[in-house]
């Protein structure tokens, strides 16, 4: 591929199935975070109501780039990484397994759940020291599964943190009313993920 180049690729709804399919268009705002992450461009077309909507995402093409054999570690400077117990919760497995790969490559122990009741009662019996929640979930929403987990004695004491694709003042108030220790803006870079777990501390109202 040539460097500079473009990368082109459209998808093509009806409001027929937005309509069936329902959800906040919390999809497209993550969507216009990960291009944007990518240094591309999305854009949405729709000839009127009823006849459908097209959503053209640009990417740029890179040069293959040739990485050293083997990288240096300078010494003296370790990665200090305090091992946590943590419990990723997303009702899409495939962010939720993205994260816990994450997590458990840098050395945590980790768990998943894949909706608001099964978080509740993975925080019982797995007993994190931190959790991931994602807050449109079906079944139980993350501000009830957390409200829940804080009325349990060992759910006190765990740092909770909002994993959504709003983040408005509004929505990180909502968070904070809801028991939640903190509130993140998803998709989250490794870097972002792996700062938000250093620096979780035991919930301030334990």
């Amino acid at each position: 591929m040539r460097s500079g180049g473009c990368s082109t690729c459209s998808h093509r709804s009806t409001h027929r199935e937005q309509h069936a399919n329902g959800g906040l268009g919390i999809g497209l705002n993550v969507v216009q975070r990960l291009v944007r992450m990518h240094h591309g461009e999305v854009e949405g077309r729709s000839e009127g109501l009823g006849k459908g909507s097209e959503f053209i995402v640009r990417l740029p093409l890179v040069a293959t780039v040739e990485l050293p054999l083997r990288t240096e570690v300078a010494k003296g400077d370790p990665v200090a990484v305090s091992k946590r117990r943590v419990l990723v919760v997303d009702d899409n497995e495939d962010i939720a397994l993205s994260m816990s790969m994450i997590l458990k490559k840098i050395g945590h122990t980790v768990a998943v759940a894949n909706d608001g009741e099964h978080a509740v009662a993975m925080a019982e019996s797995f007993r994190p020291d931190v959790i991931l929640m994602d807050i449109g979930m079906p079944r139980m929403n993350g501000y009830e599964a957390c409200a829940t987990i804080r009325k349990t004695e060992h759910g006190k004491r765990i740092h909770i943190i909002a994993v959504s694709g709003w983040g408005q003042e509004e929505d990180r108030k909502k968070s904070q009313d809801a028991g939640f220790d903190g509130h993140v803006v998803k998709p989250m870079e490794k870097a972002t993920l792996e700062r938000v777990i250093a620096e979780a501390k035991p919930h301030v109202g334990a």
